[in-house]
């Protein structure tokens, strides 16, 4: 028997201000995956160093011609064009540039191939902006092309080798020659620092522009993991690469300083520190004192290292423990005096603290019961930090500044909802992108002082227009008191609900560490389709268990060795919850997630038969053996440390108690998690004799996308769906027909 709970069911409503009346257009597949909803972006926002200007990057369709243009922060207006790719031979589209230091050179990406995530190789060129001339930086397919200080020279990786390009002389000089596929790779990441520490340039140039500190990766040990790539071709081919899953060995990497001036190169010698993995690397502002930091294999100590290029000693100024792990950030910032800034959740909540360069501490510069999500920066002239935090409740986002004493706190955003900030580059001025539940992207300018707005940049007015025309729904924020926490969740119900109805229950959710699904900003592609389900007549609702971020180290943390177990019980406990409200049907409750989330829906649809009908997804996890090892030992140590972790919460442990519906989905070019988590998880259901749906995408990612591909895997689970949990009142199978 069930016990009634009441459910704190409203502690923030956000309503969308559309009439009734007007609400007459479904939402449709075709629209979500055919651009009609599109948002207005600045792209490629770079401030110029007067303060008073910025530029970005734009397209005129007409013409068919990318432009970098210059506008006055204040008035808006266009002053200059910098660059016009139709009036350069051999670029028909920019993706993307650089400033040079003394920004009096362009570095124009084209012609970019993707490799993983984040990483690409391409063309690229340098544009000067006083002579216009263009200058091709290599011949060879580049990575990571960076300018020295001073604008002169260029570093790049080109097959896992590193070379400089003087832009003076012309000559492309070879630094490194021991580069070799699955093997060596100098100055560029592997694929899991790549994925897992989210970087890919692994050198730095010192601010003199005379030394090059790079991060060797030897992959030789690493085990290699293959995947067939059918193609149009008579045979499939084959991606091979290091992969190191869980337990196994990773690359060794080493960290080394090339003089230009006597073109040696020196080897660090890092073995009195945790320096198992090498995450970040940074020159202080002194030219000849290298930073580092280094983490142990668990992860829950890091290093701070200062490295004197003169005499390659080293010393450790900093570090930081946690009983599970510490997160690395792209916090660090030197000041003048090389004191710094560092981020630590060492008070049980993110916060920012000052040290000298000696790593002693002179101040926490923040402090409170929330976190600091975002550090932008120092000014030197005001001595003011700027950052982005909870402040304001941990499903919202407010911009602040603060002294560097910790006093005299200024809030500089003034809504209720998401705001980040992009500042001028001497802090006179501020770019706000707001939005929250009911309000695609504004861009407004404001005074960075006070946070008075100047003017309005950009707006998506037209798109909520558009919107006011289909049938939305409020998304209704709240908390739910589950197992002792109150869990920020939402719902979306149908816009013509009738409490006195039944309404199947569909929820969503990621549950990844220190993810949070639940957040009070504009909504993408799924949101729409969630509001497509509601207008048919489905509730949907979204919970962040336990181990989701923002609401403190201890909440975030407390899964750590048991991924899997504490997401689950909050996730079935916030469906019996619901269940239990008049207007739900406790027999029609659906679940589904992708990646993280198919690794949850996955698990809730196994081990909790008696509270989910059914289950969806997507490029699922199904045992952390198959995972990588920075994720995975990060939260769960070895395998060899902890096996009842990893199989005790893997859904191939629980196949035999599957009652319900199940839709398991995978592209099989997924490089991140392998469709050999699916296949598993296949073969443990066919042996437990159970009935399911599966569907893999060829040459598919972990993004299953191009082409059609979304269009019809959508199609593919809203009808799923629709069988499964039954067609409320009034649904149509118009969405999914051809």
């Amino acid at each position: 028997m069930k016990r009634f709970f009441s459910l704190p069911l409203l502690a923030l409503f956000i309503v969308v201000n559309f009439s009734t009346q007007a609400q007459e257009k479904q939402i449709t597949l075709d629209e979500i995956w055919g651009n009609t909803f599109r948002t207005e972006r600045l792209d490629v926002l770079r401030s110029l160093k007067n303060g008073t200007e910025y530029a970005v990057l734009n397209y005129n369709r007409a013409e068919n011609a990318s432009t970098v243009d210059v506008y006055n922060y204040v008035s808006g207006e266009k002053v200059r064009t910098l660059v016009n790719s139709k009036d350069l031979s051999g670029i028909n589209y920019i993706i993307s540039y650089e400033f040079s230091e003394d920004e009096s050179k362009l570095l124009l990406a084209t012609q970019l191939k993707q490799i993983y995530r984040r990483s690409s190789v391409g063309t690229f060129y340098v544009y000067d902006l006083n002579s216009g001339t263009l200058t091709l930086v290599s011949k060879k397919q580049i990575q990571e092309p960076t300018f020295n200080s001073a604008g002169t020279k260029i570093a790049f990786g080109s097959n896992n080798d590193l070379y400089i390009k003087d832009l003076v002389t012309g000559e492309e000089t070879q630094i490194t020659t021991d580069g070799s596929k699955n093997s060596i790779i100098n100055g560029i990441t592997d694929w899991v620092y790549e994925e897992e520490f989210a970087f890919v340039r692994a050198f730095d140039w010192n601010k003199a522009g005379d030394k090059l500190a790079y991060i060797k990766f030897d992959e030789s040990e690493v085990p290699r993991f293959s995947m067939d790539v059918y193609g149009d071709e008579l045979y499939p081919s084959q991606q091979v690469f290091k992969y190191p899953k869980a337990g196994d060995p990773n690359a060794n990497v080493s960290l080394h300083i090339y003089d230009l001036n006597t073109t040696n190169t020196n080897r660090i010698d890092l073995g009195g520190y945790n320096s198992y993995y090498l995450p970040r690397i940074k020159w202080t502002n002194d030219p000849n004192i290298l930073s580092a930091q280094l983490t142990n294999r668990h992860q829950n100590m890091v290093d701070l290292v200062f490295i004197d290029a003169t005499n390659n000693t080293s010393r450790r100024v900093l570090q930081e423990r946690d009983d599970a792990y510490v997160d690395i950030t792209d916090d660090l910032t030197f000041l003048n005096d090389n004191s710094f800034i560092w981020t630590s959740e060492k008070s049980g909540w993110n916060h920012i603290y000052h040290y000298d360069k000696n790593g002693k501490l002179i101040n926490q510069i923040t402090k409170g019961d929330w976190e600091v999500t975002n550090y932008y920066g120092f000014d030197t002239n005001t001595g003011r930090i700027y950052y982005q935090s909870t402040e304001d409740g941990s499903i919202n986002r407010s911009v602040y500044s603060i002294l560097r004493s910790g006093k005299n706190k200024v809030k500089l955003s003034d809504r209720t909802g998401t705001n980040s900030a992009s500042f001028s580059a001497d802090y006179t001025y501020y770019i706000n992108t707001f939005s929250d539940a009911e309000t695609p992207y504004i861009f407004t300018l404001h005074d960075a002082r006070t946070g008075k707005q100047i003017r309005e940049i950009k707006n998506n007015n037209a798109l909520k227009e558009q919107l006011s025309n289909y049938k939305l729904s409020p998304k209704e924020f709240s908390t739910i008191t589950i197992n002792g926490e109150d869990l920020n969740m939402y719902i979306i119900k149908p816009l013509d609900f009738d409490p006195n109805k039944k309404y199947p229950l569909f929820m969503y959710q990621y549950s990844g560490p220190g993810s949070q699904s639940v957040a009070n900003r504009w909504g993408g592609a799924n949101d729409y389709w969630h509001q497509m389900l509601a207008q048919e007549g489905y509730i949907i609702a979204c919970v962040d268990g336990r181990g989701t971020g923002f609401k403190g180290r201890d909440f975030k943390k407390m899964t750590q060795r048991e991924l899997g177990k504490y997401e689950v019980l909050d996730q079935t406990a916030a469906a019996e919850k619901l269940g239990q409200l008049p207007y739900i049907d406790a027999e029609r409750i659906g679940i589904w997630g992708w990646s993280y989330g198919g690794f949850m829906s996955a698990n809730c649809l196994f081990q909790a038969p008696e509270t989910f009908a059914m289950a969806i997804a997507v490029a699922p996890v199904t045992s952390w053996r198959f995972y990588d090892t920075i994720y995975t030992e990060r939260y769960m140590q070895t395998p060899q440390e902890n096996a009842a972790g990893y199989d005790n919460n893997s859904p191939i442990s629980h196949v035999k108690n599957l009652e319900g519906d199940f839709l398991l989905v995978h592209g099989s070019a997924d490089d991140n998690v392998h469709v050999q988590n699916t296949m598993r998880l296949v073969e443990a259901l066919v042996q437990a004799d159970k009935d399911f749906e599966w569907m893999i995408y060829p040459d598919k990612n972990h993004g299953i996308y191009g082409g059609n591909t979304r269009l019809h895997l959508y199609k593919k689970m809203t009808k799923f769906i629709y069988e499964s949990l039954g067609e409320p009142e009034e649904v149509s199978m118009l969405q999914v027909k051809n």
